[in-house]
């Protein structure tokens, strides 16, 4: 479709949604996480270091408001060319994000072989915000984070944008 990037609206959403930690923290699965939702992976653990646009940032005495945002881009970035990649009609930016967030939360295969991409590639993004109410469960269970992760999902995809 391009090479669209998550707007403001997307990246309020998800500062909104995993909150914004300078410092580590328990996620609540027990995984160690900073920023915002930032998984932290095993190496980064080890060697007390983030790689940051490039830099190595050691982040044991917290990170930087801007550096939690520009960690938060580069975890968007496979998210982001998942949606790119997969959706071969025009989106505007608000529905742009709502995907980018529903694809980082699902994972890109998930989302590449999703009916709700199948759907939306067939032209109808009305059917979108009922698709993306199809996937609230974990092992089975409808999970209240994320219904209401969903609904805000499918209130950004509506939200007209303002030019």
């Amino acid at each position: 479709m391009g090479n669209m990037q998550v707007g403001q609206s997307g990246r309020a959403l998800f500062q909104e949604w995993e909150g914004l930690d300078l410092n580590e923290y328990l996620d609540s699965g027990g995984a160690p996480t900073i920023g915002i939702g930032h998984l932290m992976t095993r190496s980064e653990r080890m060697s007390g270091k983030i790689i940051i646009k490039g830099k190595p940032v050691v982040y044991r005495k917290g990170l930087t408001v801007q550096q939690c945002w520009d960690l938060l881009d580069q975890d968007l970035d496979p998210a982001e060319a998942a949606v790119n990649g997969g959706v071969r009609v025009a989106l505007n930016q608000n529905q742009f994000d709502a995907l980018v967030s529903f694809a980082f939360n699902v994972g890109g295969s998930a989302f590449a072989s999703s009916t709700l991409l199948k759907v939306l590639n067939a032209g109808h993004h009305d059917q979108v915000p009922a698709q993306l109410l199809r996937w609230v469960r974990d092992n089975g269970k409808i999970v209240k984070g994320l219904v209401n992760r969903r609904n805000k999902e499918i209130e950004l995809w509506n939200r007209p944008v303002k030019v």
